[in-house]
């Protein structure tokens, strides 16, 4: 009997995923923990292993399917050695687009993502003749336009020149599942969150000060540049101790307040941002929470995050200003009820007692869920955070 791929539980209110794309082909013998398809959330782009070893004998769906939690993508024969021959026949769902695609990946050209096959559909352009330069030998949408030009030359024409900028016509392509995903879910929040910003500017002299003086030793006792992010993880956590509202979530009529504090910290990953968790951080000294961080954005970059990096996530901390912004307003990941928002730091004059000096700002915004955080108390939360992190030494003493 063949052992059932079921997609998994990705993280909390998310009830289905997209197909991004299947690994294997019907026939293909995979070990446990081969990836046989990826899937994209509103989270992160992530594969699904196979929990036991043995061959593929269906594989259920197409690129851009959107599935259920739970839902059945493949099937594994654990009767099947590797090196047995493939089923004479598969099932018909094996006969899927995805499925051709994955066994069309020692052909010439391989898979053609949705893209790249309306795009071939609209141009003309015979997609067994072009050459993926994506993944594993994907066709991208970029190779169909080489594609077209090739195929002009060898029939002794001339390739046309991109047109003009004034001369181009509207690209229409379909949104990434990544995207679509994305974009659903931050409607959800804006429609059943009362969401408001608050907002607030921190001096960071102290914490530069401090990372100035104590740098080198830090280096020296852990392999690492201690960053500015561990001061905002720890700042938040003693804030979210003091304001429980903004650590809770609501369940219908019940409000549930959480004692544990995991902090989701937006890294940059592939196909953008994603938000992994940092558990336990109210647990973690400043060193264990640079590294975590560390960590996770490692992994990020090389997309080897599991579903289990973004489970959980009780408050999360995204900050802009890697990127350039000076200002904007994070919305929040539901069920959470609250974001950070940090941005780029600029230096700026400032009163500081009766003089105007040069310091180095930050705007803050924290975003939150009127309905159960009121305006004194995340005004007060992000108060908070603004003194903590003004006086680095407070959140080593936690006061």
């Amino acid at each position: 009997m063949a052992t059932e791929l079921k997609i998994p539980q990705v993280g909390e209110s998310i009830p289905s995923v997209f197909i991004a794309g299947f690994a294997v082909s019907v026939g293909d013998y995979v070990n446990a923990g081969d990836t046989v398809l990826e899937i994209d959330s509103d989270k992160a782009s992530m594969g699904v292993p196979s929990p036991v070893s043995g061959v593929i004998t269906e594989l259920i769906g197409e690129d851009g399917d959107e599935v259920e939690i739970g839902a059945v993508v493949a099937k594994i024969d654990e009767t099947q050695a590797k090196g047995d021959a493939a089923p004479a026949a598969a099932p018909a769902a094996a006969a899927s687009a995805p499925a051709a695609a994955a066994a069309s990946e020692a052909a010439p050209g391989g898979p053609a993502g949705p893209a790249a096959r309306q795009a071939a559909s609209e141009k003309g352009v015979d997609l067994s003749s072009v050459a993926g330069s994506g993944k594993r030998g994907r066709i991208l949408s970029g190779d169909v336009d080489a594609g077209q030009q090739a195929a002009a030359v060898a029939n002794g024409g001339v390739a046309q020149p991109a047109p003009a900028p004034s001369e181009r016509r509207v690209e229409r392509v379909k949104m990434t599942p990544l995207r679509r995903t994305i974009a659903r879910r931050l409607v959800q929040a804006q429609q059943e969150a009362a969401l408001l910003t608050t907002f607030n500017e921190v001096d960071m002299s102290g914490i530069l000060a401090l990372r100035k003086s104590y740098q080198d030793a830090f280096v020296k006792k852990n392999g690492f540049k201690l960053g500015f992010m561990p001061f905002f993880v720890k700042a938040c956590v003693e804030a979210l101790k003091e304001f429980p509202a903004a650590n809770a979530e609501i369940d219908g009529n019940e409000i549930l307040y959480k004692r544990y504090y995991n902090i989701g910290v937006a890294v940059s990953g592939p196909k953008g941002l994603t938000v992994p968790v940092l558990r336990d951080a109210d647990r973690l000294s400043m060193a264990q929470t640079e590294g975590g961080i560390r960590e996770l954005a490692g992994r990020a970059r090389d997309n080897k995050l599991t579903m289990d990096d973004f489970k959980d996530g009780t408050f999360t901390i995204s900050n802009g200003g890697v990127f350039g912004s000076l200002m904007s307003t994070p919305i929040i990941n539901p069920p959470q009820v609250a974001i950070l928002g940090m941005h780029a730091m600029q230096n700026r004059p400032v009163a500081v007692g009766n003089n105007i000096e040069i310091r180095p700002m930050m705007y803050l915004a924290l975003s939150y869920d009127h309905r159960i955080i009121d305006g004194r108390e995340a005004v007060s939360f992000l108060v908070k955070v603004k003194q903590l992190v003004e006086a680095p030494e407070r959140i080593l003493l936690e006061v």
